[in-house]
C-alpha cells in the first residue's frame, strides 16, 4: 500500500504539471509576475534605444523628483519606469486617441471660388475726337479716318474698339440703315460714333487701327466695300 501510495503521489504531480505547461525533469513554469518583469525590461530597453525623452512632450520631472506621464497622469520613480510605461498598452491607446482627437480639432484648408468683381473707374469725361471722310480715288470706295484723344489714359491700357449693331443698343430708336463703332479706355466714358450699316472692307490696308503712346491718339481707319448698301 506505501509503494501504491507513492506512485499515486509521483502521478498526480506528474499530471499536475503538464496541466501547467511544464514537462517532466525541466525546472516548472515561470510565474505570472516574473513574466511580466521581464517582459517591462525588455520594453524598457527597448524604448531606451529609440525614445529621446528630451523630445517627449508627456514626459515631465516634478519637484518630488518623480516622474510624471501627462497623458496618463501616471507616476514612475525613475526614466526607465517611464519608459516601460510608453511601450504599454495604457499609453499606447491614449496617444492613438489624443492623435484622432488632435486631427478633428485641426483646420482644414478649403478652397474658396474666387469671385472677382468688376473694376470700378471714376470717369472724367469723353475724349477728344476728330472725324474725316474720304474717298479713294482710285476705288472710289469711301472711307472714314477716327482719331480719339486719350492723354490721361491709365498707365499700362490700349484704348479698345468694336462695332455694334443698331438692335444692341437701348438709346436711339432702332434704324437697321446704320451701325455704331465704339471706343472705350479708362477712365474716359466710352463714346460710339453712327456711322452706314455697309460692309466694311477688311482686306490689307483697307481696315487699320493704331496707337501711339506717345501722342496719346488712337486711330481707326475703315473703306467700306464699294458695292456694299
Amino acid at each position: 500500500a506505501e509503494y501504491m501510495g507513492r506512485v499515486r503521489v509521483r502521478d498526480m504531480s506528474f499530471i499536475s504539471a503538464r496541466e501547467h505547461g511544464s514537462k517532466p525533469g525541466s525546472a516548472g513554469v515561470l510565474s505570472s509576475t516574473q513574466a511580466n518583469v521581464d517582459r517591462r525590461e525588455r520594453l524598457k530597453q527597448l524604448a531606451m534605444e529609440t525614445i529621446d525623452l528630451n523630445k517627449d512632450p508627456y514626459f515631465m520631472k516634478n519637484h518630488l523628483g518623480s516622474y510624471e506621464c501627462r497623458l496618463c497622469l501616471t507616476l514612475h520613480t525613475n526614466e526607465g519606469s517611464y519608459l516601460a510605461h510608453t511601450q504599454g498598452k495604457r499609453h499606447q491607446s491614449n496617444l492613438e486617441r489624443r492623435a484622432a482627437k488632435d486631427k478633428q480639432a485641426t483646420p482644414v484648408l478649403v478652397p474658396l471660388k474666387t469671385v472677382q468683381t468688376a473694376k470700378k473707374t471714376v470717369k472724367i469725361g469723353r475724349p477728344g475726337y476728330k472725324v474725316t471722310k474720304q474717298q479713294d480715288p482710285e476705288s472710289g470706295q469711301h472711307c472714314l479716318l477716327f482719331e480719339v484723344e486719350y492723354p490721361d489714359i491709365e498707365e499700362g491700357l490700349q484704348p479698345r474698339h468694336r462695332f455694334m449693331s443698331a438692335y444692341e443698343q437701348h438709346i436711339e430708336p432702332v434704324d437697321k440703315a446704320f451701325q455704331y463703332l465704339l471706343f472705350a479706355a479708362d477712365p474716359y466714358e466710352t463714346i460710339a460714333f453712327k456711322i452706314p450699316n455697309r460692309s466694311v472692307d477688311k482686306n490689307e490696308g483697307k481696315f487699320t487701327t493704331n496707337w501711339d503712346p506717345t501722342t496719346k491718339i488712337f486711330t481707326v481707319q475703315l473703306y467700306f466695300e464699294k458695292n456694299s448698301k
